[in-house]
């Protein structure tokens, strides 16, 4: 296969991965709305809360760059069960329990005021092009009668049922995955073919607007990742590669994806997200074929992976064998285009 290394770590470092800056204005976002809420449930008198989190792809470090800013950041708040209970001294539903988070987010600084949906309540930043979404969990907390020893245990405020949940072990089944599957994992997870090869799985499930709403969940994309990753030292183009090859093999067998921590599936059997993420993976690693004839160009190559995100990115990079002397001592000649959110070089369909 033709040496793409380069190119793609370049792709992944530019157009792929969040940058610091923008995970620290994010993060202050996250912040300033935990104060508002703190504040709010004061204001009304509600149960204070024992804490918030952020999780999902923000505390995985899995958020990839999004030419409309449409970032969805999770911030659970969490309560004690005793502490959540209605005027009757029961347990307060999961719908009262976002309204309370909701009713207590309020400000009239707000354009779009803060609503209570299915699953949590959402804040919207519309004129940074994102928005916080708030889970509300309790937790539950239980005594073995063998042991003595005290057992916590999560519950977030689903829909119109208390379902079981824990974010924070899903954060770090993640990160002993990064750690125990790349060659180079960085100490913050924020590095290592593991953690790379997820944002790019998941850069290409997004590359296309029109894929939006029917393709599996970045969560699914992680843990399919987790199961059929190929590691390869110093060659993330052909890890990515063959990891989407075990995926397509693993869903060939069963669409079904088990859940990583809990006793559930991520995806049911016939679901049609996961089914359409594998033909979507068939139906693009075509592109890829070319890189295995002998005769391969460096244009026949970037044409390829820009064809297989849906971009022109590759095909801005130069060739390495036509750099002179002094480049080549001067490391990888990659074009950054922004390494930020606001980068836009993606086309859309």
């Amino acid at each position: 296969m033709k040496d793409c290394n380069e190119q793609v770590k370049g792709f992944e470092r530019a157009a792929v991965r969040m940058s610091k800056d923008d995970r620290a204005d994010i993060f202050g976002k996250a912040k300033i709305n935990r104060d508002r809420l703190r504040n709010g449930l004061d204001r009304n008198g509600s149960p204070k809360a024992i804490g918030s989190r952020t999780q999902g792809s923000y505390a995985m470090k899995t958020m990839i760059q999004h030419d409309r800013n449409d970032y969805d950041v999770d911030d659970g708040v969490y309560f004690k069960r005793d502490k959540l209970k209605d005027d009757q001294g029961q347990d307060k539903s999961p719908v009262d329990a976002r309204k309370m988070v909701s009713d207590a987010l309020q400000d009239k600084r707000f354009t779009d005021q803060p609503e209570a949906r299915n699953n949590c309540v959402r804040v919207y930043y519309k004129s940074e092009g994102y928005h916080v979404d708030v889970p509300v969990y309790r937790e539950n907390r239980t005594t073995d009668p063998f042991t003595g020893a005290e057992k916590k245990s999560f519950e977030i405020a689903a829909s119109d049922k208390w379902r079981q949940s824990d974010p924070l072990a899903n954060t770090q089944w993640f990160k002993d995955a990064n750690d125990s599957k790349s060659p180079d994992a960085s100490a913050d997870g924020n590095d290592g073919q593991f953690v790379r090869i997820v944002r790019m799985v998941k850069a290409f499930a997004r590359s296309r607007w029109t894929w939006t709403n029917e393709i599996a969940s970045g969560f699914t994309i992680s843990k399919l990742c987790c199961d059929n990753f190929s590691r390869d030292d110093g060659r993330d183009d052909r890890s990515f590669r063959q990891t989407l090859k075990g995926i397509s093999l693993q869903l060939a067998l069963n669409i079904a994806v088990r859940h990583p921590v809990l006793n559930e599936n991520l995806a049911e059997p016939g679901d049609a997200k996961t089914t359409f993420l594998k033909e979507k993976i068939d139906d693009n690693l075509k592109h890829l074929e070319v890189l295995d004839r002998l005769d391969c160009t460096h244009d026949d190559a970037m044409k390829a992976w820009d064809a297989m995100f849906y971009t022109d990115w590759f095909s801005k990079q130069p060739d390495p064998s036509k750099k002179s002397k002094i480049e080549k001592a001067s490391g990888p000649a990659v074009i950054k285009q922004g390494e930020s959110r606001y980068a836009k070089e993606r086309r859309h369909a």
